[in-house]
C-alpha cells in the first residue's frame, strides 16, 4: 500500500468535493441576480426594495416607467449588461412572473422571489395613508387579491422567501419551506 495523501492537498475525494462545493458557491455569488417582489399594492414592496436593494439593484417598476415599452427597454439593458435588478410590480400571476424568470434564466441570472404576504386590511390602510396622487383605487387592490397566485419554487426561482409583518410592524423574512409550498399551491 502506498502512503496516504494528507488531507487538504486536493488529492482526496473529500478535498475534491469541498473544492467543487466552493467553486459552485463562488459561481452562484458571481451570477447577477433578478429579484421579483410579489404582493398586493400597499404590501410594502417599494419600501422593501429601498431598504434592502436600493444600493445594489436597478429598480424596474411600471408605476415609475409608465409603459411596458419602457419597462422592456430597461429590462433588456439589465439583462444585456448583466446588471442586478428588482422587478417591483405586483407580479400577481404565474404568467406575469414567468416572463421575467424565463428571460433572466436564459441570460444566466440567479432568480430570487420575495412574496410579501401582508393582510388585505393592512394593504388597504397603507394605501389610504399614501399621498392622494399615489393611491391605488381600492377596487384595484381587491382585483389583484382575486388574481393573486402565491409563488412556488417550481416556477423557476433559485430561492423564494415569504415576508410577513409582525404585530410591531417589523418585517420577518423567511425561506419558503416544503410545507409552505403545498399551502401556496392549495391557495392558488
Amino acid at each position: 500500500m502506498g502512503a496516504r495523501t494528507p488531507p487538504g492537498t486536493g488529492n482526496t475525494l473529500a478535498d475534491a468535493l469541498a473544492q467543487r462545493r466552493a467553486a459552485t458557491a463562488e459561481g452562484e455569488a458571481a451570477r447577477p441576480e433578478t429579484i421579483l417582489l410579489i404582493g398586493l399594492q400597499g404590501s410594502g414592496k417599494s419600501t422593501f426594495y429601498r431598504e434592502r436593494f436600493f444600493a445594489t439593484h436597478v429598480r424596474i417598476n411600471l408605476d415609475m416607467l409608465r409603459t411596458r415599452r419602457r419597462e422592456t427597454l430597461l429590462l433588456d439593458a439589465c439583462l444585456e449588461g448583466t446588471i442586478p435588478f428588482v422587478v417591483d410590480n405586483t407580479n400577481a400571476t404565474l404568467a406575469v412572473r414567468e416572463r421575467y424568470l424565463v428571460l433572466a434564466r436564459a441570460a444566466g441570472f440567479r432568480c430570487t422571489g420575495y412574496y410579501l404576504d401582508v393582510p388585505l386590511a393592512l394593504c388597504l390602510a397603507r394605501n389610504a395613508a399614501r399621498p392622494p396622487g399615489e393611491r391605488v383605487p381600492s377596487v384595484g387592490i381587491y382585483g389583484t387579491r382575486k388574481r393573486l397566485q402565491p409563488p412556488t419554487l417550481t416556477e423557476g426561482f433559485d430561492a423564494l422567501y415569504r415576508v410577513t409583518v409582525g404585530g410591531d410592524g417589523a418585517l420577518t423574512v423567511a425561506p419558503y419551506t416544503k410545507d409552505e409550498q403545498h399551502i401556496a399551491t392549495d391557495r392558488a
